[in-house]
């Protein structure tokens, strides 16, 4: 045949085929979310997320360091508190879990890049975002409280902050306050696109945080919905987001595409707990190739927009990508 035009010229070796590489990962973009738990003596494997656990002060720096070692320097901190009120008085407290951990960490391991949760779910008896109104989460009453977890952590040692809790007016009330506490090159991440999705199940056994009474349906985002993504992510970015976020990403990649076309700030795509348990179950049943499919995961959310991405699997692809398997 008299073909000019073969694209499969461009697929004939591993050498070439890396040089015509569409989409490039780098150890840079990669966040590790780590679980932090106030008052253990011994690292808890969690039940529904094999590999992972919930840490002890000691263990999470033993953490850290194996993550440097790979070539991971960021880490989110989740925290886990002994004790819980109705208004999760532990995530703002100067001395909380998160805010011990993060001097810790900064103190053993000052390269190391500190990214704080801002949410109130894992600290609150009844699991919500916020503080409750009757059995409704008050949006407007809730941005105080998250401004003190904000400033708090920053106090602490955070590099950035991540408000996680989808109130709306939280990026505002972060900046103001942290601004008006001198910390104004302080930079804010924003979960700004975040779906009220099953996959976070294993996450609300890692923490505790399940709701109980009702759902997040009222304050988090439908998965139906991918205009309504656009403007969240355009909202936050006019109130101060310097970074926004989609969380899930693996069922989400058009709302990453969408969401990256649509601001001028970086995208970070969280590939989330349910993701990861769901990977770990089909590999030790042995019916998918577990590398194989981690690598195509995070090739899928670069491929569709993501600047960043947050995974349980970071040390491991840091590890794919010096040994050339993705990258």
């Amino acid at each position: 045949m008299n073909l000019t035009k073969r694209p499969r010229r461009l697929r004939g070796g591993e050498v070439l085929r890396k040089m015509v590489r569409e989409t490039r990962i780098d150890k840079s973009a990669l966040i590790y979310p780590a679980f932090v738990a106030e008052g253990l003596r011994e690292p808890e494997e969690i039940g529904a997320m094999p590999g992972q656990y919930r840490h002890s002060a000691d263990s999470l720096l033993r953490l850290a360091e194996s993550m440097l070692e790979s070539g991971v320097d960021k880490m989110m901190l989740f925290g886990i508190p002994r004790e819980k009120d109705a208004l999760g008085s532990g995530a703002y407290c100067s001395h909380g879990v998160v805010q011990e951990a993060l001097r810790a960490l900064k103190t053993h391991f000052p390269e190391l890049y500190l990214i704080g949760d801002v949410c109130m779910c894992e600290y609150t008896s009844h699991g919500h975002c916020g503080v409750l109104h009757g059995r409704e989460v008050d949006n407007d009453a809730t941005l105080d409280y998250l401004a003190r977890i904000a400033l708090s952590q920053r106090e602490a040692g955070a590099d950035m902050v991540a408000p996680s809790d989808m109130m709306d007016g939280h990026v505002a009330a972060l900046r103001a306050c942290l601004d008006e506490h001198g910390y104004a090159d302080t930079p804010i991440m924003s979960y700004a696109v975040k779906y009220a999705s099953s996959f976070y199940g294993p996450f609300r056994e890692a923490a505790g945080s399940a709701p109980a009474f009702g759902d997040r349906r009222s304050y988090q985002m439908d998965v139906h919905n991918v205009r309504e993504a656009v403007k969240e992510a355009s909202l936050d970015v006019e109130e101060g987001a310097d970074l926004v976020m989609v969380k899930p990403a693996m069922a989400f990649g058009d709302v990453i595409t969408r969401v990256k076309d649509s601001v001028l700030v970086p995208v970070a795509a969280y590939s989330v707990s349910g993701e990861y348990a769901m990977v770990k179950a089909a590999a030790a049943a042995g019916f998918i190739d577990e590398e194989r499919i981690v690598c195509e995961l995070a090739a899928s959310a670069f491929r569709a927009g993501a600047d960043i991405y947050l995974t349980y699997y970071a040390k491991e692809l840091a590890g794919f990508i010096t040994e050339g398997r993705i990258g």
